[in-house]
């Protein structure tokens, strides 16, 4: 009897089992999880700190601020060596007091910082000495009262000399570079430490260089900062949805996978006989796909399973019908005393032999019947021709008073069928010789192949009629089981198995193809034989219009 069908539920696999505890601890012990999580924020991270550095960025801001810086310190250039800003003759020179006028009444934007020149380097004007801004740094918090202030470190004011003399010399140096008649442009640093985009242009007198007009912009280090205070927030909301989809991810895919692996475990270590998780089956995704997949897949085992258990019954107790006989003849044997019994019981061994030897050969044809078809790959196969060479070898064998066979194609020349030569040529050897075993002495089976359109998946009909008693109308479908026989009377006995007619329903449904029994009946309705009809679906022919 079947064993009847367990149901995985996932649940725990205790400490100690092989194979299913082995995964590494990680985001609640999914290795997907923590694999989704690490790219997640891994990506985000690459985001982040480029958005942080903002090179391309920076690049172009100081680009762009010197090309502005250029034109307004070309154009100022301009107007103050058109002005009457100078003095001297014949070498004419800045006058200070105008060129300080002109820097403050000038218009330089905020955050710039304008100085002039002379020949020999020397400062004449700075729009920061003549503006009304005073630069410089706020106060410090005041101090308890009592309190004395830290003393400086004696290494800050060394540095801060330091670099108060580094900027002093980086200013000095494009100032003389630009009295030589060539524009400068860079980024250095300020008196005061800031990072500082400086322009240098000389200020010519018609020829000749007078001297040099150097614009400053100090706001590059705030504008970065804004930028990236502003970018701050984009980047804490990516952070929160990336960890959101992460988390969303484990819950949805990681964690239903698990569970689907610990259910095929419990099935692998026999503890259960198909999977079942309803929560996950009806999820309209890819998940659900596969939780259904699976539970198919199980219970498709499961009959499996229980198909051969239910075919070891069926073996055990036809095989053993003929070993009782065996036994019995053999125990009745010595107590027979005239030769005519003795044949007698010896003819009965004989018949048990033969009927225990066709039992083996057909249930291990039956058994290898699987193995066979999956391991031959299905190809196109000529039907017609097919049918044509197995009705030649029986009319080519045929004995006297044996039913002849023939056949009839209507379907065409050429009838392709996507399956295995071999197990479909069983097919028809198993009908043939179950319509001739019920045919009259001289009788004749008829195979007919032709096409029927009703059922379009399933076009190609090969029937094969007998002259025969017909078959019992409530049996019609009990014949396809197995070791099911119910033979005329004149039979030999043992001769049939019971198994044809079932091994050729299994390779026909292996096929996709459908097998049906019927009784043919003649005008006066009696009934004439039996039918068998096999329906197959075709191959299409390339060039053919189906």
């Amino acid at each position: 009897m079947a064993l009847d069908t367990a149901i995985a539920k996932a649940e725990p696999v205790p400490v100690g089992e092989v194979g299913p505890r082995r995964r590494l601890k990680r985001f609640s012990g999914s290795r997907l999880g923590g694999l989704i999580l690490a790219l997640n924020l891994l990506s985000l991270l690459i985001l982040f700190v480029g958005a942080l550095l903002l090179n391309e960025w920076q690049r172009g801001l100081i680009e762009s601020r010197q090309e502005t810086l250029t034109a307004q310190a070309e154009l100022l250039s301009n107007v103050l060596s058109k002005l009457s800003i100078t003095t001297g003759e014949p070498t004419p020179a800045f006058d200070p007091v105008e060129a300080s006028r002109q820097l403050v009444d000038d218009f330089i934007p905020a955050g710039q910082r304008a100085r002039l020149f002379d020949l020999d380097g020397l400062l004449v004007a700075d729009s920061y000495a003549v503006s009304e801004a005073i630069p410089g740094q706020p106060l410090p918090p005041a101090l308890p009262a009592g309190a004395s202030a830290p003393p400086a470190s004696a290494d800050a004011e060394s540095r801060s000399a330091a670099d108060l003399e580094q900027a002093r010399a980086a200013l000095a140096a494009e100032v003389e570079l630009a009295l030589d008649g060539v524009p400068q442009a860079g980024v250095r640093r300020s008196e005061g430490g800031d990072r500082v985009v400086s322009v240098s242009i000389p200020v010519r007198h018609v020829r000749q260089v007078l001297g040099v007009l150097t614009l400053e912009a100090g706001d590059v280090d705030e504008t970065l900062a804004a930028q990236r205070r502003a970018l701050m927030p984009f980047a804490l909301v990516a952070l929160a949805v990336n960890l959101l989809g992460s988390l969303l991810m484990h819950v949805f895919v990681a964690r239903p996978v698990m569970r689907l692996s610990a259910a095929a475990d419990e099935v692998r270590l026999q503890r259960a006989r198909a999977i079942s998780l309803p929560d996950l089956e009806g999820r309209k995704d890819e998940i659900g796909d596969l939780a259904r997949s699976l539970e198919t897949m199980t219970e498709t085992l499961s009959d499996r399973m229980d198909a051969i258990e239910a075919f070891a019954a069926d073996v055990s107790h036809e095989i053993k019908n003929p070993l009782t006989s065996i036994r019995s003849a053999l125990e009745t044997l010595p107590l027979v005393k005239t030769a005519a019994q003795r044949e007698k019981l010896t003819n009965l061994l004989q018949q048990d032999v033969r009927r225990l030897d066709r039992l083996i050969t057909d249930i291990s044809n039956a058994s290898r019947l699987d193995a066979e078809l999956n391991r031959d790959r299905p190809r196109a196969i000529d039907l017609t021709q097919l049918l044509t060479e197995i009705v030649g070898v029986y009319e080519a064998g045929v004995k006297p008073g044996e039913a002849h066979v023939t056949f009839t194609a209507s379907a065409g020349d050429r009838v392709p069928v996507m399956g295995r030569d071999g197990p479909l040529g069983q097919v028809f050897r198993n009908l043939i010789d179950n319509a001739r075993s019920f045919s009259p002495p001289g009788g004749t089976v008829r195979l007919s192949l032709d096409r029927d359109d009703i059922d379009p998946d399933r076009p190609i009909r090969v029937r094969i009629d007998d002259d025969g008693p017909g078959i019992p109308p409530d049996n019609l479908e009990t014949v396809f089981e197995r070791f099911y026989t119910a033979r005329p009377r004149g039979t030999a006995f043992g001769a049939n198995s019971g198994l044809g007619l079932s091994i050729v329903r299994q390779i026909v449904e292996a096929h996709g193809g459908r097998v049906t029994a019927a009784n043919r009946t003649d005008a006066t309705g009696a009934v004439a034989g039996a039918r068998f009809e096999v329906a197959l679906p075709m191959v299409p022919v390339p060039g053919r219009r189906p």
